[in-house]
């Protein structure tokens, strides 16, 4: 017969040790099988007592679900870097007025910027803004940042600047420190438009108000854009905008030297949502990120 043989064709004693290990092995199978039951029935009725049904084999490892990156959302954007322009009167260039700085003149730290302050007291015509900024941390979860201080200036409705274009007067610039929200708020008037330039209004963050005020660089320097349907309205709903009408026709964001070569992303933060009315006056806010 060669090689081809059953099993049982090699006597008794084989039959009895192959017997044996068979018996062996079902008592080992039979006590797994005990011990895996009991472990899934004390795992079925562990912390869950409205479980319903229990599994009698062995239970898979559950695959752990990735943590998703955070994504930055629009709230802790960060604008451009943007220039300070001609007229910034914060030290860094010349001015033809009656200071250079004006952040270290008495009285700069305030929240309604429409009156002169320094050499006069005359107030800026124009429809009011009142506008919150909230200063953030885009790198720790869109915190606020306490103790801040931001710097705001702009144009009148007439697109001149004060200090510069007209030096006997220094409305329309003002600075402030951050609250515990990160918050400050500047009553204003809505900028006109210039030759040249997309209706903007300028801004400085410093690390506190002393470094303001003793000349340290800000840590971002950066331009709001005015939201065009804005514009549109006060310039053609007031008569103390007739000059900007013209103007702000031959004029956009994309076509502006300063917003027109920034993202989507940065344009919107760049641009504050305001409502309101030219009779009512508006409301505007908006949130700055900083990468601290």
């Amino acid at each position: 017969m060669g090689n081809d043989y059953h099993d049982h064709d090699r006597g008794l004693a084989h039959d009895l040790d192959v017997m044996g290990r068979q018996i062996l092995a079902r008592r080992r199978a039979l006590g797994w099988l005990a011990s895996a039951g009991t472990a899934a029935l004390l795992t079925g009725c562990g912390g869950d007592s409205t479980a319903t049904s229990v599994a009698t084999g062995a239970t898979a490892t559950p695959t752990p679900t990735p943590t998703p990156t955070p994504t930055p959302s629009s709230a802790c954007s960060v604008p451009a870097s943007e220039t300070n322009g001609p007229y910034p009167a914060d030290g860094t260039n010349t001015s033809s007025g009656a200071t250079s700085n004006v952040l270290i003149a008495s009285g700069a730290v305030r929240s309604d910027i429409r009156s002169s302050f320094f050499t006069s007291s005359t107030v800026a015509d124009g429809v009011q803004l009142v506008l919150t900024i909230t200063v953030v941390n885009a790198n720790a979860s869109c915190a606020p940042l306490a103790g801040y201080a931001v710097y705001i200036w702009h144009c009148d409705r007439n697109g001149l600047y004060s200090l510069y274009d007209t030096p006997g007067e220094s409305y329309l610039r003002g600075i402030q420190v951050t609250n515990s929200a990160g918050q400050v708020t500047f009553t204003t008037i809505i900028p006109g438009c210039y030759a040249g330039r997309y209706p903007h209004m300028h801004f400085e963050i410093f690390t506190s108000l002393a470094a303001a005020t003793s000349g340290r660089a800000s840590v971002l320097t950066s331009q709001f854009a005015i939201p065009a349907e804005v514009c549109q309205t006060v310039y053609n709903g007031s008569a103390l905008y007739a000059t900007s009408i013209s103007r702000f026709a031959a004029v956009s964001v994309a076509s502006d030297n300063v917003f027109g070569n920034n993202t989507a992303s940065q344009i919107a933060v760049m641009t504050p949502a305001i409502t309101g009315s030219v009779a009512g006056g508006y409301t505007g806010i908006s949130t700055i990120g900083i990468n601290v």
